[in-house]
């Protein structure tokens, strides 16, 4: 291997596993030809598939697991024993620095838990949150937690907001992020303690990017702010939501263009318009979310994407390296004023 960034890739994490993910490192490869692979799983298996990739074989090493995580098994009982697992020894190469950055499309449970385990929290973090990116009317914007953390107190949402806002820099390139806080209403009286004690916090930390109150669910698709912030039960709901809203609309576009020979001619005219937003509204294109707040760099992907999407979070962890976000989230963590992030009130049941 050479001292370019390599990326570790849980091979056997996924619905369609080892598949999308042999094809989904040679996609990225021909995106990143600076990059190079460590792919961890059935050595057997992988070697042959790789072979198969015309050219991959230079950008790749495999590392043989044994063992794998299956969609079922708990979180627990993998920390106990899944040391021979694909995931864990894809984790473990960050830690020993084999690797800069971890992608897998496996079970997020488990892959939360070895991730905290092995390659531990920043310091001055409480706990790591689930972030990504998704379209919207004026871009794309940022939200977290999606899912790791269903309860929260103030101190966990002034950490999201903080790790929103690197995202945003480093992944999207926004200089100059504005943040929001997700509650069922704009106005200041609104929500319940832990969202009105993180809004005055957020209001008192001189932070890079700008923060400018509460937002509501219709303020997410509009793009009314860069990074949205809320608790993960509230987060994933909202992005389950939203991905399903999206399908409903391709397939109602679908059965309308079906419905008659004339609106069949008329989708022969406006094809290149929906393939445009087709490809404008793909999940593949915002695969890839990153988990924040870990003293390493590592990104899930969606279990029932394809080597095109897996890809992207491929994407999304070279962008996190090559740009820094980690070291961009240290320093902004240690500039933050003595006691903004008191321990005192970190109590969060996930």
């Amino acid at each position: 291997m050479s001292d370019k960034i390599t990326i570790a890739l849980d091979a056997m994490g996924g619905d369609d596993a080892p598949h999308i993910v042999v094809a989904g490192a040679n996609i990225a490869r021909r995106r990143h030809p600076d990059v190079r692979f460590l792919l961890c799983g059935d050595a057997e298996d992988i070697t042959a598939r790789v072979a198969r990739q015309r050219g991959l074989d230079e950008f790749v090493e495999v590392v043989h697991a044994p063992d794998i995580v299956g969609p079922e098994d708990k979180p627990s009982k993998i920390v106990r024993g899944g040391q021979e697992t694909s995931m864990w020894r894809s984790i473990k190469t960050v830690k020993d620095g084999r690797a800069d950055a971890v992608v897998s499309a496996g079970n997020t449970g488990a892959l939360l838990a070895i991730a905290m385990l092995v390659l531990k929290r920043l310091e001055g973090i409480d706990r790591p949150a689930i972030a990504s990116f998704f379209p919207t009317l004026r871009g794309e914007t940022v939200m977290l937690d999606l899912g790791a953390n269903l309860r929260c107190t103030e101190r966990n949402l002034v950490e999201y907001a903080i790790m929103g806002e690197v995202f945003a820099r480093t992944v999207l390139g926004i200089e100059n992020p504005t943040i929001g806080l997700l509650n069922i209403g704009e106005e200041q009286t609104k929500g319940n303690d832990a969202l009105k004690d993180a809004a005055q916090l957020l209001r008192d930390i001189d932070l890079p990017g700008e923060f400018v109150g509460f937002v509501e669910g219709n303020d997410i698709p509009a793009g009314a702010v860069d990074v949205v912030v809320t608790d993960g039960f509230t987060g994933n709901v909202a992005l389950k939501t939203a991905e399903g809203t999206a399908k409903l609309i391709n397939a109602f576009v679908r059965e309308t263009f079906r419905n008659s020979f004339w609106a069949k001619i008329g989708y022969i005219f406006a094809k290149r318009s929906f393939d445009k937003l087709r490809s404008r509204s793909d999940p593949r294109r915002y695969n890839g979310a990153m988990f924040l707040g870990l003293d390493g760099v590592c990104v899930k992907s969606h279990g029932g994407t394809d080597a095109v999407g897996f890809a992207t979070a491929i994407g999304v962890a070279i962008d996190m390296v090559k740009y820094g976000g980690n070291a961009s989230l240290k320093t902004t963590v240690e500039s933050l004023e003595p006691g903004i992030l008191s321990p005192q009130s970190a109590a969060v049941a996930s």
